[in-house]
Protein backbone atom coordinates (compact mmCIF):
# COMPACT_ATOMS: atom_id res chain seq x y z
CA UNK A 1 0.00 0.00 0.00
CA UNK A 2 1.23 3.30 -0.63
CA UNK A 3 2.28 5.58 1.96
CA UNK A 4 0.00 8.59 2.24
CA UNK A 5 0.84 11.67 3.32
CA UNK A 6 -0.20 12.66 7.35
CA UNK A 7 -2.75 16.10 7.95
CA UNK A 8 -5.47 14.85 5.28
CA UNK A 9 -8.95 16.17 7.52
CA UNK A 10 -11.95 14.73 6.16
CA UNK A 11 -15.23 16.82 6.19
CA UNK A 12 -18.25 14.91 7.74
CA UNK A 13 -20.82 14.08 5.72
CA UNK A 14 -23.33 16.10 7.99
CA UNK A 15 -20.70 18.81 7.65
CA UNK A 16 -21.16 18.35 4.11
CA UNK A 17 -24.43 18.43 3.82
CA UNK A 18 -24.75 22.06 6.14
CA UNK A 19 -22.33 23.69 3.21
CA UNK A 20 -24.24 22.48 0.66
CA UNK A 21 -27.51 24.39 2.10
CA UNK A 22 -25.05 27.67 1.56
CA UNK A 23 -23.82 26.61 -2.03
CA UNK A 24 -27.23 26.76 -3.40
CA UNK A 25 -28.40 29.80 -2.07
CA UNK A 26 -24.59 31.25 -3.63
CA UNK A 27 -25.80 30.10 -6.87
CA UNK A 28 -29.34 31.66 -6.52
CA UNK A 29 -28.66 34.96 -5.89
CA UNK A 30 -25.55 35.14 -8.28
CA UNK A 31 -27.83 34.04 -11.01
CA UNK A 32 -29.77 37.63 -10.08
CA UNK A 33 -26.41 39.29 -10.82
CA UNK A 34 -25.91 40.03 -6.85
CA UNK A 35 -22.24 38.62 -7.15
CA UNK A 36 -21.23 39.86 -3.48
CA UNK A 37 -23.45 38.39 -1.35
CA UNK A 38 -22.91 34.99 -4.31
CA UNK A 39 -19.48 35.38 -2.75
CA UNK A 40 -20.91 35.83 0.81
CA UNK A 41 -22.73 32.56 0.77
CA UNK A 42 -20.19 30.47 -0.82
CA UNK A 43 -17.73 31.80 1.92
CA UNK A 44 -20.19 30.65 4.86
CA UNK A 45 -20.20 26.93 2.48
CA UNK A 46 -16.92 26.77 2.38
CA UNK A 47 -16.37 27.56 6.49
CA UNK A 48 -18.34 24.43 7.04
CA UNK A 49 -16.70 22.36 3.89
CA UNK A 50 -13.33 23.87 3.20
CA UNK A 51 -12.68 20.81 0.72
CA UNK A 52 -15.66 21.28 -1.62
CA UNK A 53 -13.57 21.24 -4.96
CA UNK A 54 -17.26 22.12 -7.03
CA UNK A 55 -17.92 25.37 -4.56
CA UNK A 56 -14.26 26.38 -4.80
CA UNK A 57 -14.67 26.34 -8.45
CA UNK A 58 -18.18 27.88 -8.60
CA UNK A 59 -17.35 30.41 -6.48
CA UNK A 60 -14.12 31.39 -8.77
CA UNK A 61 -16.68 30.92 -11.90
CA UNK A 62 -18.77 33.76 -9.98
CA UNK A 63 -15.79 35.68 -9.03
CA UNK A 64 -14.99 35.99 -12.77
CA UNK A 65 -18.48 36.97 -13.60
CA UNK A 66 -18.15 39.76 -11.37
CA UNK A 67 -15.03 40.85 -12.44
CA UNK A 68 -16.08 40.67 -16.13
CA UNK A 69 -19.08 43.14 -14.66
CA UNK A 70 -16.18 45.57 -13.95
CA UNK A 71 -15.87 44.16 -9.75
CA UNK A 72 -13.36 45.87 -8.29
CA UNK A 73 -11.22 43.99 -5.67
CA UNK A 74 -11.41 44.91 -1.90
CA UNK A 75 -10.91 47.81 -0.64
CA UNK A 76 -7.81 48.09 2.07
CA UNK A 77 -10.70 48.96 4.72
CA UNK A 78 -12.19 45.66 3.62
CA UNK A 79 -9.22 44.18 3.90
CA UNK A 80 -7.94 44.80 7.09
CA UNK A 81 -11.80 43.72 8.75
CA UNK A 82 -10.80 40.23 7.83
CA UNK A 83 -10.50 38.65 11.27
CA UNK A 84 -6.50 36.95 11.45
CA UNK A 85 -6.88 33.20 12.85
CA UNK A 86 -5.43 29.68 12.16
CA UNK A 87 -4.81 28.07 9.10
CA UNK A 88 -8.57 27.27 8.09
CA UNK A 89 -9.49 30.91 8.61
CA UNK A 90 -6.59 31.95 7.01
CA UNK A 91 -7.72 29.84 3.86
CA UNK A 92 -10.67 31.76 4.02
CA UNK A 93 -9.49 35.54 4.47
CA UNK A 94 -7.49 34.05 1.03
CA UNK A 95 -10.29 32.89 -1.04
CA UNK A 96 -12.68 36.09 -0.18
CA UNK A 97 -9.50 38.51 -1.99
CA UNK A 98 -9.16 35.85 -4.34
CA UNK A 99 -13.00 35.86 -5.07
CA UNK A 100 -12.69 40.04 -5.75
CA UNK A 101 -9.40 39.55 -7.31
CA UNK A 102 -9.18 36.20 -9.23
CA UNK A 103 -6.35 36.75 -11.37
CA UNK A 104 -3.84 37.72 -7.98
CA UNK A 105 -1.55 34.70 -7.56
CA UNK A 106 -0.16 35.90 -4.57
CA UNK A 107 -3.83 35.20 -2.66
CA UNK A 108 -3.56 32.08 -5.05
CA UNK A 109 -0.11 31.39 -3.17
CA UNK A 110 -1.53 32.53 0.53
CA UNK A 111 -4.48 29.93 -0.25
CA UNK A 112 -2.48 26.86 -1.02
CA UNK A 113 0.23 27.21 1.48
CA UNK A 114 -3.24 27.51 4.15
CA UNK A 115 -4.71 24.61 2.33
CA UNK A 116 -1.87 22.49 2.90
CA UNK A 117 -1.11 23.51 6.36
CA UNK A 118 -4.45 23.22 7.37
CA UNK A 119 -4.82 19.25 5.63
CA UNK A 120 -7.40 20.39 3.33
CA UNK A 121 -5.84 18.62 0.36
CA UNK A 122 -8.63 18.65 -2.46
CA UNK A 123 -7.93 22.02 -1.91
CA UNK A 124 -4.53 22.41 -2.74
CA UNK A 125 -4.90 20.10 -5.83
CA UNK A 126 -7.66 22.33 -6.87
CA UNK A 127 -5.74 25.78 -6.76
CA UNK A 128 -2.34 24.37 -7.86
CA UNK A 129 -3.17 24.34 -11.77
CA UNK A 130 -4.64 27.28 -11.36
CA UNK A 131 -2.30 29.18 -9.55
CA UNK A 132 0.60 27.79 -12.23
CA UNK A 133 -1.34 28.53 -15.37
CA UNK A 134 -1.62 32.16 -14.00
CA UNK A 135 2.11 32.34 -13.39
CA UNK A 136 3.24 30.87 -16.62
CA UNK A 137 0.80 33.58 -18.42
CA UNK A 138 2.10 36.34 -16.08
CA UNK A 139 3.97 38.87 -18.09
CA UNK A 140 6.77 38.35 -15.63
CA UNK A 141 6.60 34.85 -14.54
CA UNK A 142 7.69 34.60 -10.45
CA UNK A 143 10.00 31.22 -9.91
CA UNK A 144 9.42 31.30 -6.27
CA UNK A 145 5.68 30.68 -6.60
CA UNK A 146 6.57 27.62 -8.77
CA UNK A 147 9.30 26.58 -5.83
CA UNK A 148 6.36 27.07 -3.61
CA UNK A 149 3.88 24.87 -5.66
CA UNK A 150 7.06 22.01 -6.00
CA UNK A 151 7.71 22.10 -2.34
CA UNK A 152 3.94 22.19 -1.15
CA UNK A 153 3.30 18.65 -3.74
CA UNK A 154 6.12 17.09 -2.41
CA UNK A 155 4.69 16.98 1.22
CA UNK A 156 1.34 15.65 -0.22
CA UNK A 157 3.65 12.46 -2.37
CA UNK A 158 2.46 14.25 -5.65
CA UNK A 159 5.14 13.20 -7.51
CA UNK A 160 3.83 14.20 -11.20
CA UNK A 161 3.08 17.59 -9.96
CA UNK A 162 5.69 18.56 -8.16
CA UNK A 163 7.88 17.59 -11.24
CA UNK A 164 5.55 19.68 -13.20
CA UNK A 165 6.14 22.68 -11.47
CA UNK A 166 10.00 22.18 -10.71
CA UNK A 167 10.38 22.08 -14.41
CA UNK A 168 8.85 25.20 -14.95
CA UNK A 169 11.37 26.81 -12.55
CA UNK A 170 14.07 25.36 -14.64
CA UNK A 171 13.02 26.25 -17.46
CA UNK A 172 13.76 29.90 -15.80
CA UNK A 173 16.62 28.72 -14.26
CA UNK A 174 18.72 26.25 -17.08
CA UNK A 175 22.13 26.89 -15.78
CA UNK A 176 21.22 25.67 -12.47
CA UNK A 177 22.29 22.55 -11.55
CA UNK A 178 20.50 21.67 -8.54
CA UNK A 179 17.50 22.11 -10.05
CA UNK A 180 18.53 19.59 -12.34
CA UNK A 181 19.18 17.39 -10.34
CA UNK A 182 15.93 17.84 -8.41
CA UNK A 183 14.18 17.30 -11.79
CA UNK A 184 15.75 13.08 -12.15
CA UNK A 185 14.93 12.66 -8.31
CA UNK A 186 11.59 13.67 -8.58
CA UNK A 187 11.43 11.97 -12.05
CA UNK A 188 12.63 8.80 -10.73
CA UNK A 189 9.94 9.41 -7.60
CA UNK A 190 7.31 9.71 -10.17
CA UNK A 191 8.13 6.47 -11.80
CA UNK A 192 8.21 4.44 -8.27
CA UNK A 193 4.74 5.52 -7.07
CA UNK A 194 3.47 6.01 -10.85
CA UNK A 195 -0.63 5.66 -10.50
CA UNK A 196 -0.60 5.96 -6.45
CA UNK A 197 -3.20 9.14 -5.89
CA UNK A 198 -3.03 10.33 -8.81
CA UNK A 199 -5.83 9.74 -10.47
CA UNK A 200 -8.01 10.37 -7.83
CA UNK A 201 -9.03 13.02 -4.92
CA UNK A 202 -7.86 12.68 -1.41
CA UNK A 203 -11.23 11.98 -0.46
CA UNK A 204 -11.95 9.08 -2.17
CA UNK A 205 -8.21 8.08 -1.77
CA UNK A 206 -8.21 8.07 2.29
CA UNK A 207 -11.64 6.04 2.50
CA UNK A 208 -9.91 3.31 0.02
CA UNK A 209 -6.83 3.46 2.79
CA UNK A 210 -9.43 3.09 5.31
CA UNK A 211 -11.16 0.07 3.77
CA UNK A 212 -7.28 -2.02 2.72
CA UNK A 213 -6.56 -1.10 6.95
CA UNK A 214 -9.53 -2.36 8.45
CA UNK A 215 -9.13 -5.67 6.55
CA UNK A 216 -5.36 -5.64 7.67
CA UNK A 217 -6.96 -5.14 11.52
CA UNK A 218 -9.80 -7.62 11.74
CA UNK A 219 -9.18 -7.19 15.65
CA UNK A 220 -10.58 -3.65 15.91
CA UNK A 221 -14.01 -2.59 15.88
CA UNK A 222 -13.81 0.61 13.72
CA UNK A 223 -10.30 1.88 12.22
CA UNK A 224 -10.84 5.31 11.66
CA UNK A 225 -13.79 7.59 13.01
CA UNK A 226 -14.27 11.22 13.34
CA UNK A 227 -14.13 13.15 16.41
CA UNK A 228 -17.60 13.30 17.35
CA UNK A 229 -18.49 9.51 17.06
CA UNK A 230 -15.15 8.66 19.20
CA UNK A 231 -16.69 11.14 22.33
CA UNK A 232 -20.35 9.60 21.76
CA UNK A 233 -18.50 6.40 22.02
CA UNK A 234 -16.08 7.65 25.42
CA UNK A 235 -19.85 8.86 26.87
CA UNK A 236 -21.55 5.81 26.49
CA UNK A 237 -19.18 4.24 28.05
CA UNK A 238 -19.10 6.78 31.00
CA UNK A 239 -22.48 6.55 31.19
CA UNK A 240 -22.51 2.91 31.16
CA UNK A 241 -19.97 2.18 33.99
CA UNK A 242 -22.26 4.73 36.18
CA UNK A 243 -26.06 4.68 34.45
CA UNK A 244 -27.55 6.53 37.44
CA UNK A 245 -25.56 9.44 37.34
CA UNK A 246 -27.81 12.28 35.16
CA UNK A 247 -25.40 14.11 34.33
CA UNK A 248 -23.86 11.66 32.07
CA UNK A 249 -26.75 10.54 30.42
CA UNK A 250 -27.20 14.05 29.49
CA UNK A 251 -23.55 14.34 28.01
CA UNK A 252 -24.26 11.13 25.59
CA UNK A 253 -27.41 12.57 24.77
CA UNK A 254 -26.63 16.15 23.85
CA UNK A 255 -23.30 14.46 22.02
CA UNK A 256 -26.13 12.29 20.33
CA UNK A 257 -28.30 15.60 19.41
CA UNK A 258 -25.39 17.28 18.35
CA UNK A 259 -25.04 14.95 15.05
CA UNK A 260 -28.36 16.44 13.65
CA UNK A 261 -28.73 12.16 12.32
CA UNK A 262 -31.89 11.13 13.02
CA UNK A 263 -30.46 7.68 13.79
CA UNK A 264 -28.49 9.14 17.00
CA UNK A 265 -31.91 11.66 17.85
CA UNK A 266 -33.56 8.30 18.08
CA UNK A 267 -31.22 7.04 20.47
CA UNK A 268 -31.29 10.19 22.20
CA UNK A 269 -34.92 9.82 22.87
CA UNK A 270 -35.02 6.36 23.36
CA UNK A 271 -32.18 6.80 26.61
CA UNK A 272 -34.57 9.60 27.38
CA UNK A 273 -37.61 8.39 27.45
CA UNK A 274 -36.01 4.57 29.27
CA UNK A 275 -34.82 7.18 32.24
CA UNK A 276 -38.51 9.30 32.76
CA UNK A 277 -39.77 5.69 32.78
CA UNK A 278 -37.85 4.60 35.70
CA UNK A 279 -36.98 8.00 37.37
CA UNK A 280 -40.71 9.85 36.57
CA UNK A 281 -38.17 13.18 36.16
CA UNK A 282 -39.96 15.35 34.15
CA UNK A 283 -36.61 17.09 32.94
CA UNK A 284 -35.91 13.86 30.82
CA UNK A 285 -39.90 13.73 29.01
CA UNK A 286 -38.74 17.58 28.27
CA UNK A 287 -35.82 16.92 26.85
CA UNK A 288 -36.99 14.70 24.37
CA UNK A 289 -39.20 17.56 23.53
CA UNK A 290 -36.66 19.74 22.83
CA UNK A 291 -35.27 17.03 20.39
CA UNK A 292 -38.43 16.75 18.92
CA UNK A 293 -38.55 20.92 18.74
CA UNK A 294 -34.89 20.55 16.79
CA UNK A 295 -35.90 18.09 14.45
CA UNK A 296 -38.97 20.47 13.21
CA UNK A 297 -36.16 23.43 13.10
CA UNK A 298 -33.54 21.33 10.84
CA UNK A 299 -37.16 20.85 8.53
CA UNK A 300 -37.84 23.94 8.24
CA UNK A 301 -34.57 24.62 7.52
CA UNK A 302 -34.85 22.01 4.40
CA UNK A 303 -37.87 23.59 3.10
CA UNK A 304 -36.66 27.06 3.45
CA UNK A 305 -33.30 26.08 1.44
CA UNK A 306 -36.09 24.26 -1.08
CA UNK A 307 -37.36 27.76 -1.46
CA UNK A 308 -34.47 29.39 -2.00
CA UNK A 309 -33.41 26.94 -4.58
CA UNK A 310 -36.44 27.12 -6.36
CA UNK A 311 -38.37 30.38 -5.83
CA UNK A 312 -41.25 30.15 -7.98
CA UNK A 313 -42.25 26.04 -7.20
CA UNK A 314 -45.91 26.77 -5.37
CA UNK A 315 -46.20 23.59 -4.22
CA UNK A 316 -43.24 23.67 -2.28
CA UNK A 317 -44.33 27.66 -0.62
CA UNK A 318 -47.71 25.85 -0.45
CA UNK A 319 -45.88 22.41 1.40
CA UNK A 320 -44.17 25.39 3.56
CA UNK A 321 -47.13 27.17 4.80
CA UNK A 322 -48.73 24.41 6.25
CA UNK A 323 -45.42 23.15 7.90
CA UNK A 324 -45.76 26.38 9.45
CA UNK A 325 -49.17 25.82 10.75
CA UNK A 326 -48.22 21.72 12.10
CA UNK A 327 -44.88 23.05 13.64
CA UNK A 328 -47.03 26.04 15.04
CA UNK A 329 -49.33 23.06 16.45
CA UNK A 330 -46.65 20.51 17.69
CA UNK A 331 -44.77 22.61 19.73
CA UNK A 332 -48.13 24.33 21.23
CA UNK A 333 -48.37 21.12 22.64
CA UNK A 334 -45.44 20.50 23.90
CA UNK A 335 -45.18 24.00 25.57
CA UNK A 336 -48.27 23.13 26.82
CA UNK A 337 -47.21 19.75 28.24
CA UNK A 338 -44.03 21.61 29.92
CA UNK A 339 -46.32 24.47 31.55
CA UNK A 340 -48.24 21.99 33.01
CA UNK A 341 -45.26 20.61 35.12
CA UNK A 342 -43.50 23.68 35.27
CA UNK A 343 -46.58 26.36 35.85
CA UNK A 344 -44.13 29.28 37.10
CA UNK A 345 -41.77 29.54 34.35
CA UNK A 346 -42.87 32.62 32.33
CA UNK A 347 -40.72 31.82 29.56
CA UNK A 348 -42.46 28.23 28.45
CA UNK A 349 -46.01 30.45 28.61
CA UNK A 350 -44.77 32.71 26.34
CA UNK A 351 -43.79 30.55 23.81
CA UNK A 352 -47.31 29.12 24.04
CA UNK A 353 -48.75 32.48 23.14
CA UNK A 354 -46.17 32.68 20.22
CA UNK A 355 -47.80 29.19 18.84
CA UNK A 356 -51.79 30.01 19.53
CA UNK A 357 -50.88 34.02 18.26
CA UNK A 358 -49.42 31.87 14.95
CA UNK A 359 -52.54 29.28 15.23
CA UNK A 360 -54.67 32.65 14.97
CA UNK A 361 -56.34 31.66 18.87
CA UNK A 362 -55.90 35.47 19.42
CA UNK A 363 -58.51 35.09 22.49
CA UNK A 364 -56.52 32.34 24.20
CA UNK A 365 -53.46 34.66 23.71
CA UNK A 366 -54.05 37.84 25.18
CA UNK A 367 -54.62 36.61 28.35
CA UNK A 368 -51.48 35.11 28.14
CA UNK A 369 -49.27 37.55 26.64
CA UNK A 370 -50.45 40.38 29.04
CA UNK A 371 -49.15 37.81 31.97
CA UNK A 372 -45.76 37.70 30.10
CA UNK A 373 -45.79 41.73 29.72
CA UNK A 374 -45.61 41.31 33.45
CA UNK A 375 -42.12 39.67 33.68
CA UNK A 376 -38.94 42.26 32.68
CA UNK A 377 -37.74 39.48 30.28
CA UNK A 378 -40.46 39.74 27.98
CA UNK A 379 -41.83 43.04 28.74
CA UNK A 380 -41.40 44.45 24.99
CA UNK A 381 -41.70 41.67 23.08
CA UNK A 382 -45.09 40.42 24.73
CA UNK A 383 -46.46 44.22 24.37
CA UNK A 384 -45.54 44.12 20.69
CA UNK A 385 -47.75 40.93 20.59
CA UNK A 386 -50.37 41.66 22.68
CA UNK A 387 -50.93 45.10 20.42
CA UNK A 388 -50.48 42.83 17.55
CA UNK A 389 -53.44 40.16 19.04
CA UNK A 390 -55.76 42.84 20.10
CA UNK A 391 -55.61 44.11 16.18
CA UNK A 392 -55.78 40.81 14.94
CA UNK A 393 -58.86 40.01 16.57
CA UNK A 394 -60.81 43.15 16.21
CA UNK A 395 -60.01 44.96 19.44
CA UNK A 396 -58.27 48.07 17.92
CA UNK A 397 -59.11 51.16 20.52
CA UNK A 398 -56.82 48.21 22.82
CA UNK A 399 -54.22 47.46 20.37
CA UNK A 400 -53.54 51.63 20.31
CA UNK A 401 -53.30 51.82 23.82
CA UNK A 402 -51.35 49.20 24.15
CA UNK A 403 -48.97 49.88 21.62
CA UNK A 404 -48.74 53.91 22.44
CA UNK A 405 -48.36 52.63 25.98
CA UNK A 406 -45.34 50.53 25.24
CA UNK A 407 -44.23 53.13 22.86
CA UNK A 408 -43.93 55.88 25.41
CA UNK A 409 -42.39 53.51 27.38
CA UNK A 410 -39.48 52.55 25.38
CA UNK A 411 -36.22 53.77 25.28
CA UNK A 412 -33.98 52.98 22.37
CA UNK A 413 -35.88 54.94 19.58
CA UNK A 414 -35.07 53.51 16.18
CA UNK A 415 -33.71 50.29 17.11
CA UNK A 416 -35.48 47.12 15.26
CA UNK A 417 -38.24 46.74 18.66
CA UNK A 418 -38.97 50.65 18.57
CA UNK A 419 -39.36 50.13 14.60
CA UNK A 420 -41.95 46.99 15.07
CA UNK A 421 -43.83 48.52 17.71
CA UNK A 422 -44.29 51.85 15.75
CA UNK A 423 -44.97 50.10 12.76
CA UNK A 424 -48.09 47.92 14.05
CA UNK A 425 -49.15 51.40 16.41
CA UNK A 426 -49.76 53.09 12.76
CA UNK A 427 -51.22 50.08 11.54
CA UNK A 428 -53.60 50.11 14.48
CA UNK A 429 -54.35 53.80 13.87
CA UNK A 430 -55.11 53.16 10.58
CA UNK A 431 -57.70 50.51 11.11
CA UNK A 432 -58.90 53.17 14.03
CA UNK A 433 -59.74 55.50 11.09
CA UNK A 434 -57.06 58.51 12.67
CA UNK A 435 -55.45 58.77 9.03
CA UNK A 436 -53.40 61.52 10.35
CA UNK A 437 -51.82 60.10 12.96
CA UNK A 438 -51.12 57.01 11.27
CA UNK A 439 -49.61 58.95 8.65
CA UNK A 440 -47.10 60.60 11.08
CA UNK A 441 -46.12 56.96 12.57
CA UNK A 442 -45.32 55.59 9.86
CA UNK A 443 -43.50 58.52 8.26
CA UNK A 444 -41.66 58.10 11.35
CA UNK A 445 -40.84 53.93 10.65
CA UNK A 446 -39.70 55.55 7.26
CA UNK A 447 -37.10 57.77 8.23
CA UNK A 448 -35.93 54.93 10.40
CA UNK A 449 -35.78 52.50 7.59
CA UNK A 450 -37.02 53.25 4.80
CA UNK A 451 -37.86 49.26 3.27
CA UNK A 452 -39.46 47.81 6.22
CA UNK A 453 -42.52 45.97 5.27
CA UNK A 454 -44.84 47.59 3.65
CA UNK A 455 -44.43 51.39 4.88
CA UNK A 456 -43.36 53.12 1.81
CA UNK A 457 -46.86 52.05 0.07
CA UNK A 458 -49.04 52.46 2.96
CA UNK A 459 -47.61 55.95 3.24
CA UNK A 460 -47.96 56.71 -0.54
CA UNK A 461 -51.97 55.35 -0.68
CA UNK A 462 -52.80 57.21 2.99
CA UNK A 463 -51.75 60.66 1.64
CA UNK A 464 -53.07 60.12 -1.49
CA UNK A 465 -56.44 59.61 -0.18
CA UNK A 466 -56.78 55.73 -0.50
CA UNK A 467 -58.53 53.80 1.56
CA UNK A 468 -57.21 51.56 4.69
CA UNK A 469 -56.69 47.45 3.21
CA UNK A 470 -58.22 45.18 6.04
CA UNK A 471 -55.58 44.23 8.45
Amino acid sequence: MAEFPQGYRDIPEADRAKAEVFFQRGTAVAGTGNYEYAIEMYLQGLAIDPESVEAHQALRDISLRRKASGGKPLGMTERWKLKKGDDKQNLLNAEKLLAYDPGNTDHMITLLQAAQKAGFYDTVLWIGPILLKANFESPKQDFGKYITLRDVYKSLHRWKLATEACQYAANLRPDDMDLQTELKNLGAMTTIHEGDYEAGDFRKSIRDREKQEKLLEQDRDVRSIDAMSRQIIDAEKEWQADPTEPGKLMKLVELLVKTENPEYENRAIELLQNAYDTTKQFRFRQNIGKVRLYQLQREERNLRAQIAKDADNERIKEEYRQFTIDRAQQELEEYTLWSENYPTDMGIKFEMAKRLFVLERFDEAIPVFQAARNDPKYRTEAGIFLGRAFLAAGFVDEAVDTLKGLIDSYELAGDAKSIEMTYWYARSLEQQGDTASAIKSYSRVAQWNFNYRDVQSRVKRLRSGGASPAT
